[in-house]
């Protein structure tokens, strides 16, 4: 990678791989949940990636190119993280642990297409940086839901 036409293209396969990583992930995340409401935030947060997948097809095509994802190590060691938690921990400590990986993984999501998003204004594509836009409200979005669920109920002790 030598441009930033380069390094657009490679984080916007990165993300494409993570998010289609995420939706094999979060059904995991959902069923370990021993919370009412983290289980729903994380069964409406996979609807709301596989809509983000989609959203990401439209992007690739706005820019004349086919979606495809590259291996993305960090979303991998995220999940292995979580799967990890997933079989230590229980009670308080296993939803509270699941919210924090979930908020890792937004907040990778968000430092991810914030740079996305201005890489492809740079590069001049306003309808790639329009829906990178969409996607990155959603993100933010979906972790401010997670830090209010965190604070007026997970992290009891």
């Amino acid at each position: 990678m030598k441009t930033l036409a380069d390094i657009f293209l490679h984080t916007l396969k990165d993300v494409y791989y993570a998010e289609n990583a995420i939706v094999k992930a979060l059904p995991n995340v959902a069923k370990a949940a021993q919370d009412a409401k983290l289980k729903e935030a994380a069964e409406k947060h996979l609807e709301e990636t596989k809509g983000q997948i989609e959203t990401l097809k439209k992007v690739f095509k706005s820019i004349g190119k086919s979606a495809e994802g590259e291996k993305c190590d960090a979303i991998e060691g995220l999940i292995k993280e979580t799967d990890g938690l997933i079989k230590e921990a229980s009670g308080t400590a296993l939803n509270a642990g699941l919210l924090a990986a979930c908020q890792a993984v937004e907040h990778y999501e968000i430092s991810r297409y914030g740079s996305l998003r201005e890489w492809a204004k740079q590069l001049g594509h306003e309808e790639a940086h329009t829906l990178l836009s969409e996607i990155l409200d959603q993100e933010k979005a979906t972790n401010n839901k997670l830090t209010n669920l965190a604070i007026s109920s997970i992290n009891k002790p």
